[in-house]
């Protein structure tokens, strides 16, 4: 049975963690000579102001072509969610998202049931395909199986989080009579289901207690959530699913440098205003992304965005 999260009626927001990875697409300038002190403060400013979601995602080795735009900085998702995790008390933690194929399912199960209970319940599981093949090579994953692959670990991961002794017999894994304890905080840890393709929407519509979408831009949101209630209807039936999106990069005021022609600025209510759009066609939970030049005025972003535009998101 799927469970949702999110409270009904309710739109809440998220926020990928930054220094933790450092592609040229998104990192501020200031990031690259960040570490530990400026993220604990982004980490506890986040819990502080009601944000729903802390996200890491997930880069293991970095072929040296792709790394030219991607970079080479990439946190360890587990060891960064437990870390915050451990710097708070009440926002969820969650991997945004974490290669299937990368590790094996049983430990990717043990590692988030670890977190889920020391943590008091707070983890979420986000898993996707991936998609950097030289990466999948220097790993000794499957690249050209890894949606099979990914739709396999999921089974084999929901069955770790209902049981204790899980029983899969699969294509690729085979597991029965293995015993996963701590059984983790949550009566079941939700698994979000990334990527925004139609293999991506069946998955997260037959497999997924949540979907993270990564690229329709907004006016393909109403269609891509149109197939995925129906595609889930039609196979698993009326079960809840938390559906996500993504907003404007936002910087919350009039400010006085440039970020550029894609970041949306003015007061709290003019963003207020463009995240109920999200709502409005179905997304109830959305990742912001505030534009800061240091960890200090991202942490006052953040403030504002707490006192301005969250007290008006679900007016």
């Amino acid at each position: 049975m799927a469970v949702s999260i999110v409270p009904e009626g309710e739109l809440v927001c998220g926020m990928q963690l930054p220094v933790q990875s450092q592609s040229t697409i998104y990192v501020e300038d200031w990031e690259t000579d960040a570490g530990a002190a400026e993220l604990a403060c982004v980490v506890r400013k986040a819990e502080e102001v009601g944000l729903f979601y802390l996200a890491v995602c997930d880069h293991v080795a970095v072929p040296r072509e792709p790394a030219e735009r991607m970079s080479t900085t990439w946190f360890d998702t587990v060891a960064t969610l437990a870390w915050a995790g451990a710097l708070t008390e009440r926002i969820h933690l969650l991997s945004h998202v974490l290669v299937a194929g990368y590790r094996p399912p049983l430990v990717t199960a043990k590692a988030f049931l670890t977190i889920d209970e020391l943590t008091g319940g707070r983890a979420v599981l986000g898993l996707g395909v991936g998609h950097v093949e030289g990466e999948f090579d220097a790993l000794g994953a499957d690249f050209a199986g890894r949606g099979a692959v990914t739709d396999e670990v999921i089974d084999v991961v929901r069955a770790a989080f209902t049981d204790e002794f899980p029983v899969h017999h699969g294509d690729r894994f085979d597991v029965e009579d293995v015993g996963l304890r701590p059984r983790g905080h949550q009566e079941q840890i939700p698994i979000w289901v990334g990527g925004s393709s139609k293999p991506a929407l069946r998955r997260a519509a037959e497999r997924g207690d949540g979907w993270l979408p990564q690229g329709p831009p907004r006016e393909g949101m109403e269609t891509a959530i149109a197939f995925l209630r129906g595609h889930r209807a039609a196979t698993i039936g009326d079960e809840p699913i938390d559906i996500g999106g993504f907003a404007m990069p936002m910087f919350i005021g009039d400010p006085d440098w440039d970020t550029g022609p894609w970041t949306a600025t003015g007061p709290g209510a003019r963003h207020a205003e463009r995240l109920r759009e999200l709502k409005d066609v179905g997304v109830n939970h959305v990742q912001i992304r505030l534009r800061s030049r240091s960890a200090d005025e991202l942490c006052d972003q953040l403030d504002a965005f707490g006192a301005e535009v969250l007290p008006l998101v679900n007016d």
